[in-house]
């Protein structure tokens, strides 16, 4: 039986004989349903009319794209360590030419996503790299679509990871939303892999946080201050966001306390 795939959203579900009646993420406000309705693939029709693409970060970081874009338009990190490899959230297409260039690279030794939007195919990312642990935070159980053996559900504010690599969660767009610290990125300075839980915008000189994206749904100031709370103790110098280019290169850190004084100031 097929997993199907929501085309907005791009998440992956439990095998079926037919299509699941809607996607929950979808009708959750913090997404939305196109006005085409719901749609659904496949992950073997995916590979015939997409790729993955991948690019250059910095030392010991690549990103993995889809081409073209597909679903919310995310792009995943590999994240690379003397000893172990980090795939930092998630996208739904995974082809085997991809699988084989990561495994000539030192393959995965797990993968950790920031919130449920980009769950999207972790599943069979965990299985093409030998079962590998997905690390998910507890808070958000309920969003997972396909769930799998190979799924840690942790729980507590941080999780460290090894090798200078560290969990935070953060809450805000999602209760259990989550961004990597990255000690020994940016030539030792620091980094924060954000996805949309801290969001970089257009100007690249700031950050924003939201309930809701593409509905508009602002987060309230406790929300932000709690946000604030949880990286406060990391040094990072840049910040990588959830899509392609969206990366504060330098003085990342004073960025996202400027962005969150200029939030504030403007929900009051």
């Amino acid at each position: 039986m097929p997993y199907f795939i929501c085309t907005t959203c791009g998440t992956q579900f439990a095998e079926s004989d037919s299509p699941p009646l809607a996607c929950a993420i979808c009708q959750d406000e913090r997404q939305y349903l196109k006005p085409s309705g719901q749609q659904w693939t496949t992950h073997d029709r995916l590979q015939k009319s997409n790729r993955n693409s991948l690019r250059h970060e910095e030392p010991g970081l690549i990103g993995i794209g889809i081409e073209p874009a597909f679903g919310i338009g995310q792009r995943a990190l590999l994240l690379r360590t003397p000893t172990s490899n980090i795939l930092w959230d998630c996208v739904p297409l995974r082809d085997e030419a991809l699988v084989q260039a990561i495994r000539g690279m030192g393959g995965l030794s797990a993968i950790a996503i920031s919130h449920p939007h980009y769950y999207s195919n972790m599943v069979d990312w965990s299985r093409a790299f030998g079962d590998i642990p997905i690390h998910l935070h507890a808070a958000d159980a309920q969003w997972v679509m396909r769930t799998d053996r190979n799924i840690n559900s942790w729980t507590g504010e941080t999780l460290v990871l090894g090798n200078g690599l560290t969990l935070i969660r953060c809450s805000g767009h999602f209760e259990g939303g989550t961004v990597l610290h990255w000690q020994d990125g940016a030539a030792g300075r620091g980094v924060l892999l954000s996805g949309d839980i801290i969001q970089v915008v257009a100007d690249r000189r700031h950050v924003s946080f939201m309930y809701s994206y593409p509905n508009h749904i602002p987060l309230g100031a406790s929300a932000i201050e709690r946000i604030l709370t949880a990286v406060r103790p990391f040094a990072y110098d840049r910040i990588y966001g959830a899509f392609w280019d969206m990366t504060i290169q330098a003085d990342a850190q004073e960025a996202v306390r400027r962005s969150a004084e200029r939030y504030l100031a403007a929900i009051r």
